[in-house]
């Protein structure tokens, strides 16, 4: 009760900060409904790597062919409502998903909200959003209230949570030129955000944004609550026109970490966590653009807990192999589920994408061509990419993914080796 307090005297405050700002909405027509979206085919084929710890994990009961095949079918939906200060937001998702071993279907809001702006200064929003906390590209350690990234697509579009939240703006004249605080309250239910943490519990977090000295700055904050305590810092300034650098910094709380041993033992340690991002984005005279970022993970594995869940793997295969228990087995997938298998789940990794656009004079071509290094490792994924928007409201991509790493390493033992895939998004 005393959150939800805080945050209607934080709205209130914000009227006072409204009346500095003017704005003529006659300047502006904008329809009072709007919606598109797009559908998208993706076939793919991902070779499997045999030798891989998670392959036979994955499928020790039974070893499919070398290669899998798989078609995504997807449609987004986006809609958008205005009447007076009330706007009405939706983006929907549905998935069909086939491949050599069944089909499965998604079908969900990533986003439905409504937001209520009296004044440019003040907007107050609820319901289910994707918000985007950091300015890290490939990941984003501020990003407390969000689902996390995959850095093999970091443009994917995310579900969001389900929060009550408002954004209190003002600006100024001097070296501080805006202030932005954002306060959210995010509840966790059985049925409400339940993949956010612990149940019943509701979670206030903040973010204040800064824009000093023609620096972006936020500091955010979670609660204790679903989640353990947590802050951060990120900024990002642009050095140049064609040179922009950013990084995050966050601190964990009582982060409970789980870890397995070859023989199936599970140790958990409980302590403070940081994590770290520091980046550049530069583009050349020649329209090519590079990305690097190194990421520091602080609640991740390091690379002799990693090797321990692999000989785990490869104890339980030896078991089940001359007993059919699987008793191993299961205690390796338990695991694999609550933290090994999650993307980037090591400690050190650095991240480069380089894109080149129009190569040649071909007009609406870009290539790239993304890696991410795990350094403990020094195993790795190259993924090379051809992307083609000449037809209008239609995106052709052809992507491939290499993927490399000695025996105990994190991508020499993924399930799988290699991965080719094409996509056709038509937009509407």
């Amino acid at each position: 009760m005393k959150r939800a307090l805080a945050l209607i005297a934080c709205l209130l405050a914000g009227s006072a900060w409204a009346e500095e700002f003017s704005f003529d909405a006659t300047e502006f027509e904008k329809k009072p409904f709007e919606f598109g979206g797009y559908i998208e085919f993706k076939p793919d084929r991902s070779w499997l790597n045999r030798d891989g710890a998670f392959y036979k994990l994955n499928y020790y009961r039974g070893n499919p062919a070398d290669t899998i095949d798989r078609t995504d079918t997807t449609l987004k939906l986006d809609g958008k409502y205005t009447q007076g200060i009330a706007t009405f937001k939706a983006r929907a998702s549905i998935e069909v998903r086939t491949d050599d071993l069944g089909s499965t279907s998604i079908n969900r809001f990533d986003e439905a909200y409504a937001s209520l702006k009296p004044n440019p200064g003040v907007t107050v929003d609820a319901g289910k959003m994707a918000l985007k906390w950091g300015t890290g590209y490939a990941w984003n350690p501020v990003g407390f209230v969000q689902r996390l990234k995959d850095p093999t697509d970091v443009e994917l579009g995310r579900e969001g949570y389900t929060m009550l939240s408002a954004d209190l703006i003002r600006n100024f004249d001097g070296d501080l030129k805006t202030v932005a605080f954002t306060p959210l309250l995010l509840p966790v239910a059985e049925q409400t955000n339940n993949d956010f943490g612990k149940p019943d519990h509701l979670n206030f977090a903040a973010k204040l944004y800064l824009l000093y000295l023609d620096t972006d700055i936020d500091f955010t904050w979670l609660s204790r609550g679903s989640r353990t305590p947590r802050f951060g810092v990120d900024f990002s300034r642009n050095l140049s026109s064609a040179l922009e650098i950013h990084g995050e910094w966050a601190r964990i709380r009582d982060v409970e970490q789980r870890s397995v041993g070859p023989t199936g033992i599970t140790t958990t340690q409980v302590g403070d966590a940081t994590s770290y991002l520091l980046g550049l984005r530069y583009l050349t005279e020649r329209d090519t653009t590079w990305i690097a970022e190194y990421y520091r993970n602080g609640a991740g594995y390091t690379e002799a807990q990693a090797q321990d869940f692999y000989r785990l793997v490869e104890s339980g295969l030896k078991q089940f192999q001359t007993t059919n228990i699987d008793a191993l087995l299961k205690k390796a997938l338990a695991a694999s589920q609550s933290g090994y298998a999650r993307a980037n789940a090591m400690q050190r990794y650095l991240y480069l994408r380089a894109s080149q656009k129009e190569p040649f004079d071909i007009v609406y071509f870009t290539p790239s061509l993304t890696l991410i290094a795990n350094l403990d490792d020094r195993s790795w994924s190259l993924t090379p990419e051809l992307l083609y928007t000449g037809v209008t409201n239609l995106d052709l991509r052809l992507r491939a993914a290499w993927l490399a790493g000695k025996e105990g390493s994190e991508f020499g033992e993924k399930q799988n080796s290699r991965k080719l895939e094409m996509m056709a998004r038509y937009y509407f």
